[in-house]
């Protein structure tokens, strides 16, 4: 897609936050970091500049976008908050968690960013920099991840840059992401439910609500109509085939390995690159997507994944390395 469209980059500061402010408030789309990974920003109540963002990423228009606030205030007038929602969100918010909320009467969030839903997704970021952004603009910005559809999210301004450079008016580098995956999602309905798990483990939400988060029903993950973002059965995908649980490594395969290696084989990886070699799912959380980047560009047949833990942020690194197995 080639927009003749020139793509600014500007290092994270007062210029680029008053920049990237007028840019949103001219329908402008603007990328930018969060804890997470990097956002695309665009106002979330412009009709106008989210086709265009949904345009940029290639993004299916049924798949609803996360609406990103300053605060609980701009945050209760887009959404309704029963007494759960308010916990969380005061136990959680800034930080790594969206709750999917009832629209509010007033809600000022496109149609089009909630996909024709009656609940919006949102959340306060805790990265200054996405922070300050948002506060410069006055209102609420949908923020995807900054990358093509379906692609491995981004956790460097380079990472955006390779996949959106001409498709968008300005990226905001503020170095690598903390976090690096996405936030955690939690349906805020008569009982809350772990719709997708991510940068804040599901043990901490449920130490604050006092009882266990519901599985989705069966139903959620369409991908006729997901009920909110990164539920896509295919997502996250490198263009390298990738296999799971690998507990050895066939002839031109790359590894993506994580603690000590323990693998059948491992001299016929043609590369490797290991998430944490201590074994802290932190670290390889933040590593992940950069890794699958890296390795998606080595010409391997396919990338070998060794097993990772299930538990708590194991939960999230499995979840987006089962959607990327998934192929596009």
């Amino acid at each position: 897609m080639d927009t003749g469209l020139k793509t600014h980059v500007l290092p994270a500061g007062a210029a680029a936050t008053a920049t990237a402010a007028g840019v949103l408030a001219e329908g402008g789309l603007v990328a930018f970091p969060t804890e997470t990974v990097y956002g695309l920003g665009a106002d979330a109540g412009n009709a106008a500049a989210i086709a265009r963002l949904y345009q940029a990423k290639g993004r299916p228009a049924f798949n609803p976008l996360i609406a990103h606030v300053a605060d609980l205030g701009a945050a209760r007038r887009i959404a309704l908050f029963d007494g759960q929602a308010l916990r969380l969100a005061e136990a959680f918010w800034p930080g790594p968690l969206t709750l999917v909320l009832p629209k509010a009467l007033s809600c000022p969030v496109a149609e089009l960013a909630t996909a024709g839903l009656d609940t919006v997704a949102i959340r306060i970021p805790a990265h200054k920099v996405a922070r300050d952004i948002i506060k410069a603009f006055g209102g609420a910005v949908v923020a995807p991840s900054a990358n093509l559809s379906g692609h491995v999210s981004p956790t460097t301004a380079e990472h955006v840059n390779v996949d959106l450079a001409g498709r968008i008016d300005m990226i905001v580098d503020g170095g690598p992401v903390e976090v690096g995956v996405e936030s955690t999602i939690v349906g805020c309905f008569s009982d809350p439910v772990l719709l997708r798990p991510g940068g804040l483990p599901r043990a901490e939400i449920e130490r604050v609500l006092g009882h266990p988060l519901q599985s989705p029903p069966p139903d959620a993950e369409s991908d006729a109509q997901p009920i909110a973002p990164g539920m896509l059965a295919s997502h996250y995908a490198p263009r390298t085939p990738v296999r799971l649980n690998a507990s050895d490594v066939h002839v031109g395969e790359a590894l993506l390995s994580f603690g000590p290696v323990k693998v059948v084989r491992r001299e016929c990886a043609s590369v490797e690159m290991n998430l944490s070699e201590r074994g802290d799912l932190a670290e390889a959380a933040a590593n992940l997507f950069g890794y699958l980047r890296t390795l998606d560009t080595r010409n391997a047949d396919a990338i070998a994944v060794m097993p990772i833990p299930e538990d708590g942020l194991g939960e999230a690194i499995n979840d987006r390395l089962r959607r990327a197995a998934v192929g596009r």
